[in-house]
C-alpha cells in the first residue's frame, strides 16, 4: 500500500461513524504487547472525536449550556460527520456549526440556538480580526473644523454585527455567570448587537433602535457627519447635533470606527 493510500485509510477511519476499522486497513499494522490493533484504533477514532468536541465546546460554551453534555455531544457529533474539519487549524472548526443547527434542526429549535451560534462565532472572529487603526478622541480634537461637516467613517475590522430576534444575549450572559437558564423567547423588537475587540478585549453590547438606525447609516449607507445630523433632525429636531456628537464619542471611545478613506 502506497503511503498516501494508507494516510488516506486512516482518515477514513477516523471521519467514520463507527470505531470500529475496517478489516484491510487493520491488517497493514502490528500490535504491541498491551494494545491490540483494532483497541489501538477504536482508541484512535475516539480520540479525534473527542478533541474536535472539546474545540466546539469552547468555541460554543452558550451553546452547551443551553443543552446539556448530552444533547450537545449529539449534536456536535452529527456536525463533525457534516462538516468534517477541512483546516489544519481548528480555529475554523465551528464556522458553519450555525448553517448545520439550521439544516440539522426543526425550525422551532433551529432559530434561536443558530442566533446563539452566529453571536458566539462572532466573538471568535472578533478576537481573531486585524488590529486596523481605530478612531480615538485625540484625532478628533485634531479635527480641523471645516472637516466635521464632511467627516465620513466606517468600521473597525473586529467589529461584527448580529440581528438578534430571541433573547439571546441574556442566555449568553447567563452562561457566562453560570446562573439559571433564563429560557428562550422571541424579543417583540430585535436588537443589533455588536461585538468587537478593544485594547485586546472583547466587548459587546446591544443597540437601541435610534443608535442603530444612526450607524448604520453613517458606516453602510456612507453619510457623512452633517447628513447624520440631518437625518436626525426628524427625531431630535434642535437636539440632532448634540445627539449626533454623543453618539460619535460613544462609538469613537468603544473603538468601532476607523476614517473613512476616499
Amino acid at each position: 500500500m502506497r503511503l498516501i493510500d494508507w494516510q488516506l485509510a486512516f482518515e477514513q477511519h477516523l471521519l467514520s461513524e463507527t470505531s470500529v476499522a475496517n478489516s484491510s486497513f487493520a491488517a497493514t499494522l502490528l500490535g504491541g504487547p498491551t494494545l491490540d490493533v483494532d483497541t489501538g484504533l477504536a482508541i484512535y477514532h475516539n480520540a479525534y472525536l473527542s478533541r474536535l468536541q472539546e474545540v466546539l465546546r469552547h468555541d460554543f460554551g452558550a451553546i452547551w449550556y443551553w443543552l446539556g453534555d448530552d444533547e450537545f455531544a449529539l449534536l456536535t457529533q452529527a456536525y463533525i460527520r457534516r462538516y468534517p474539519s477541512a483546516h489544519y487549524s481548528l480555529r475554523w472548526l465551528g464556522g458553519r456549526f450555525a448553517v448545520f443547527i439550521l439544516e440539522h434542526l426543526v425550525a422551532e429549535q433551529s432559530a434561536p440556538l443558530a442566533e446563539m451560534a452566529r453571536l458566539e462565532w462572532a466573538f471568535t472572529l472578533a478576537f481573531d480580526a486585524p488590529q486596523g487603526a481605530p478612531l480615538t478622541l485625540n484625532d478628533m480634537a485634531q479635527l480641523a473644523s471645516e472637516d466635521w461637516p464632511t467627516l465620513q467613517v466606517i468600521l473597525a475590522p473586529s467589529v461584527q454585527q448580529l440581528l438578534c430576534r430571541f433573547n439571546t444575549v441574556a442566555i449568553w450572559r447567563a452562561s457566562k455567570d453560570e446562573s439559571d437558564f433564563p429560557g428562550s423567547q422571541a424579543l417583540n423588537l430585535a436588537q443589533l448587537c455588536l461585538v468587537w475587540r478593544h485594547e485586546n478585549v472583547c466587548h459587546y453590547r446591544s443597540l437601541e433602535p435610534g443608535e442603530a438606525f444612526a450607524l448604520a447609516g453613517m458606516v453602510t449607507t456612507g453619510w457623512s457627519f452633517s447628513e447624520l445630523c440631518a437625518q436626525l433632525v426628524v427625531t431630535y429636531e434642535e437636539g440632532a447635533p448634540l445627539q449626533a456628537v454623543t453618539w460619535l464619542k460613544q462609538w469613537i471611545q468603544d473603538g468601532l470606527l476607523e476614517r473613512r478613506v476616499p
